[in-house]
């Protein structure tokens, strides 16, 4: 029972807590890099639209991404079914071409998409998600690097009054994804802004979504991916910390295929670094709610070897009850996030064994 508290305390404390010091640290460490190439070219870019009942904000995402500063930029929308207005809105916006498509998810969505587009980039994002204008340039310049297989930009949430909502969890995960992409290569991505080589382009099963899928596959594949935060885009945050407990149970039905079946456990392929970023920042978050069971298990037997013991039950119970006081003070916010969206990612295991994972989406409340 020792060996259980102490090996689940050190999992925890590393992956919550010390894997950004030890990030910091190596890039101290290994000093600047050389300077990436940054093109000044402008190769030829499709920008793709998976919209599935969108028909409320498409357009505005059509006139966003033809007011982008790109020259010849193709606009694409794949309307994944849903028996609305989606197309239509789609077109008169002015988009270069509108895909009508049986209702077969996002990913099938995007690879039909691809299959038609003219750019040897093909960049992606939400119906819901607004660019900057210099966005997409900040996006594409990093393929300037041979190398450079993927790209992704930088979102940031807002509210109904358009104010910053990021949150300290959000700000700390692109901190982590920033020296990431500095030493190696970024774990994971977000679907509102990203670029992939047409040429590096892999179709994956439907069920599994491409952020957390195509970073790791890129580096497997001998590409390096990247995270560029000049590439910015704004999309609406889920209302509440209840409903982002759904949106991340949500995401993990899909998380939790690409980790056990899609190829994230398999280090073959993997640089010694970057299969370091991976465990750290991936699997072990991911095993973050059985590590604290198994961290409360132990405990409760040792409460009566030692202080230590019970100053961690104490701090174990003293989170779980800030996290069920309904006060809006700072410290039982992120306690109750912090619950949340552990025993979300726990959820989203269980939905995907008890009842699998379908390939079609539903945009979270209160984000369009």
């Amino acid at each position: 029972m020792r060996s259980l508290f102490w090996i689940s305390t050190s999992l925890l404390a590393w992956t919550q807590a010390l894997y950004a010091p030890a990030l910091a640290a190596v890039r101290k460490a290994k000093g600047s890099p050389p300077p990436a190439p940054r093109g000044d070219g402008t190769p030829s870019v499709s920008l793709i639209v998976a919209a599935y009942r969108e028909e409320a904000v498409i357009a505005a995402k059509v006139a966003n991404a033809l007011a982008l500063d790109y020259p010849g930029l193709e606009v694409i929308v794949a309307v994944d079914g849903g028996g609305d207005a989606t197309g239509e809105r789609a077109r008169e916006a002015g988009a270069h071409r509108v895909l009508l498509l049986e209702r077969g998810g996002k990913i099938r969505a995007q690879d039909a998409a691809v299959r038609v587009a003219n750019g040897e980039i093909v960049a992606f994002s939400d119906a819901n998600a607004l660019w900057e204008p210099d966005a997409l340039r900040a996006l594409v310049a990093p393929f300037a690097d041979p190398q450079v297989g993927y790209v992704c930009g930088q979102v940031t949430f807002t509210n109904e009054a358009g104010t910053n909502q990021e949150g300290l969890y959000w700000r700390y995960e692109l901190w982590l994804r920033e020296q990431e992409s500095a030493l190696a290569s970024i774990t994971g991505g977000n679907g509102a802004i990203y670029a992939v080589r047409k040429e590096a382009y892999v179709e994956v099963d439907p069920i599994m979504g491409h952020d957390l899928s195509f970073p790791f596959r890129m580096v497997k594949n001998g590409w390096r991916a990247v995270y560029e935060p000049r590439a910015r885009a704004t999309e609406k945050m889920v209302p509440s910390i209840e409903g982002e407990w759904a949106r991340k149970r949500r995401m993990m039905s899909h998380g939790w295929p690409i980790a056990i079946k899609g190829g994230l456990l398999d280090f073959r392929g993997y640089p010694p670094l970057y299969a370091l970023f991976i465990a750290s920042h991936r699997l072990l978050r991911y095993g973050t709610p059985f590590l604290h069971v198994l961290l409360g298990l132990s405990t409760l037997a040792l409460l009566r070897r030692g202080r230590v013991y019970r100053v961690a039950a104490a701090a174990q119970a003293a989170v779980l009850a800030a996290a069920f006081i309904p006060a809006k003070q700072r410290p039982f916010l992120l306690a109750r996030y912090y619950v949340l969206t552990t025993a979300a990612l726990a959820a989203g295991l269980y939905d995907w064994l008890r009842h699998g994972t379908e390939a079609g989406w539903e945009a979270p409340e209160g984000t369009r």
